[in-house]
């Protein structure tokens, strides 16, 4: 092999390792916020992540020579012991979620081991790639700007990439669950720059195979959760986040779990000789939904459930749909996730008499405006997921679709939980109120008083698709409560909101969100979901949610 051949494999080969360790280094990127998301929320997690990743990418490139003098070869051989590391590290850290607090906690679990590991290995996968491609010839100005765009093009491309593998292989087995990933990452590491410091990360993968409750089975989890009264009874990874279903066995309810929110539960402790025909929810807003019965029609005769179909928007565990369905109201539930659908079946008693679409709403809602005409009396929707609502289904337009499904005279009750006081509240209760002309509006609780600086609470419109009458509220009886003491005590809605709070609009706000300006909201759903996180940790205890 003459010196010629020898030189181009060596170039060939660095220009290969440095591309790698940026396509690994893209896949940690979103690999890393999932496994913030269940400690911390899924939106909160992705707040400081894409800044703090510049920042560190940024220094790890202008240090990468300063980096190169002073450490040589042990920048890249230490890769991937702190890859098999930063899981470990991590692990301990989201134990003090609650002291850390939250924003401030995923950024600093992030700084133990993730963002230095993002500023090594860009200095080394760039010093690589700048050896490889021999530009000192073409000036200084070539040599440092053309591996940097190039480096920077090759990361994109592998974060755009590894977003949509994992949309869809998340769960699909051990290796591809938020823990798995992040030890195929230190071994993907480990395969590109092979190391004898590997030996160090010896202590980092035993206890992950024998102490991490991620990656074990439940029995590991459930060791440390009886401390606090609870088990967990599944647990799946899903593209929504990470579902789980938890029992409390000294207050006597069961939950369903996603990410760091609760879609739902129900009570499983009960007096002797009380049956009710469906399942006590334990939150109120739920009953409260199934009110669209009671909201008397236009023509002034009485709704009739036989006969009646209803559409529901979001199932969490199934409380309204299960209510509906026991009288004897035709339902169709969308939702979204699978396994959603499958706890709510397995775990929550959602009766199987039911018409299931699994699949993404906006493209339901579309294919049955064009197949059908008005065809549903009743309309749920309810999709929250913890403060990082999908805000394209708040819109005007999936709204407007969604009124073409709903008969003359029928009625949709919309659950959305927001702080009053914030801007996106009050856009979306005008674009609620723009595509619906008859509304009222109600609050699960009273606010607190107390707190001035804000006032989060779960609210639900019921509205109808004219305004000829307003929205009243016939009065209940008997069998609408289904022998449900939760029902009697919440069915009828109490706490009325005043839709002029959301009558203004703030300095460069939008009346009413449409399509085409919903990543506008984005920017604003941030407090909200701190508020949530801060709600949640009062609800489920802090080891509960860092244990997941």
């Amino acid at each position: 092999m003459s010196v010629e051949e020898y030189v181009r494999r060596i170039d060939a080969k660095r220009l290969v390792s440095g591309i790698a360790l940026l396509f690994i280094l893209a896949l940690y990127s979103p690999v890393m916020v999932l496994v913030l998301s269940p400690v911390y929320g899924s939106l909160p997690s992705h707040l400081f992540h894409s800044y703090g990743v510049a920042i560190f990418a940024g220094a790890g490139w202008f240090l990468k020579d300063q980096i190169q003098r002073r450490i040589g070869r042990l920048a890249a051989i230490i890769l991937p012991v702190l890859a098999c590391w930063t899981p470990t590290i991590q692990y301990f850290v989201l134990q003090q979620s609650s002291k850390l607090g939250n924003p401030a906690g995923p950024v600093i679990t992030e700084l133990f081991g993730y963002y230095p590991l993002v500023m090594l290995t860009v200095a080394v996968a760039g010093k690589q790639i700048q050896y490889a491609l021999h530009l000192e010839s073409q000036g200084d100005l070539v040599v440092e700007h053309v591996p940097l765009l190039g480096s920077y093009a090759v990361y994109s491309l592998g974060e755009h990439i590894a977003r949509a593998i994992l949309a869809r292989a998340i769960g699909f087995t051990i290796v591809f669950s938020r823990a798995g990933l992040q030890f195929l990452i230190g071994v993907l590491y480990a395969a590109v720059i092979p190391s004898k410091l590997l030996v160090l990360a010896i202590p980092s993968l035993l206890f992950s195979v024998t102490s991490d409750v991620h990656l074990g089975g439940i029995s590991g989890v459930n060791s440390v959760l009886q401390k606090e009264g609870y088990s967990l009874l599944a647990r799946q990874e899903s593209y929504t986040g990470y579902i789980s279903v938890l029992e409390n066995h000294q207050d006597g309810f069961r939950v369903m779990r996603c990410d760091h929110s609760l879609l739902g539960g129900q009570w499983t402790k009960s007096s002797p000789g009380y049956n009710p025909e469906v399942e006590d929810p334990i939150y109120a807003v739920f009953a409260m939904l199934e009110a669209v019965r009671l909201v008397e029609p236009d023509n002034g005769g009485p709704r009739v459930d036989a006969g009646s179909k209803a559409l529901v928007i979001g199932l969490g565990i199934g409380t309204t749909p299960a209510a509906f369905m026991k009288h004897g109201i035709e339902t169709t539930v969308v939702e979204i996730d699978p396994v959603v659908h499958k706890y709510a079946t397995q775990y929550f008693n959602l009766p199987s008499n039911h018409i299931a679409a699994i699949e993404d709403a906006t493209q339901f809602v579309k294919r049955a405006k064009k197949s059908s005409s008005p065809q549903y009396d009743y309309i749920i929707h309810d999709v929250f997921t913890g403060g990082a609502e999908p805000a394209e289904l708040f819109t005007y337009e999936f709204l407007t679709d969604l009124s073409s499904l709903l008969k003359d005279d029928g009625v949709i009750a919309i659950n959305y939980a927001g702080d009053l006081k914030l801007y996106p509240t009050g856009l979306i209760a005008r674009t609620i109120r723009a595509v619906f002309p008859s509304c009222r509006i109600f609050r699960e609780q009273l606010a607190d008083k107390s707190d001035e600086t804000q006032d989060f609470t779960n609210m639900v419109f019921f509205c109808k698709k004219t305004s000829d009458t307003p929205v009243q509220f016939r009065d209940p009886v008997p069998s609408d409560f289904l022998r449900s003491k939760s029902r009697e005590n919440y069915l009828v809605p109490k706490y009325e909101i005043d839709p002029a709070v959301f009558a203004t609009i703030p300095y460069k706000g939008r009346p009413v969100l449409i399509e085409k300006q919903v990543g506008r909201l984005h920017k604003f759903l941030d407090r909200g979901a701190l508020e949530h996180w801060e709600i949640m940790r009062k609800v489920i205890p802090n080891s509960v949610w860092e244990n997941w």
